[in-house]
């Protein structure tokens, strides 16, 4: 199994949650809702998950070894980071276009 496509739909510096993702696997099967949060010990991704009973959170779908969440995890950081730097390079050329005015 392969990840054929990521796609960072929202990127936000505001609190804790800086992303959400959907990743393609193999072109033929997408998950979407995936969470990258910042943490304590510094950024993770959380699967779409569900709330089942008294503030339990359940994934709805997640790797079953730690070899695919890498391979998941990789994809994505690396994803975040060019929509990222895509990102502040807009603000800033939106800064300097002001400052010009």
């Amino acid at each position: 199994m392969n990840v054929t496509d990521v796609r960072v739909r929202k990127v936000s510096d505001d609190g804790k949650m800086k992303a959400i993702v959907s990743v393609t696997f193999d072109d033929e099967f997408v998950v979407h809702d995936i969470k990258i949060i910042e943490g304590q010990n510094g950024l993770f991704i959380a699967m779409p998950s569900r709330k089942m009973g008294e503030g339990d959170f359940r994934d709805i779908a997640h790797p079953l070894n730690s070899e695919t969440r890498n391979k998941i995890k990789e994809a994505i950081f690396s994803e975040y980071d060019k929509a990222k730097n895509e990102m502040e390079t807009e603000q800033e050329d939106s800064v300097f276009a002001t400052a010009e005015e």
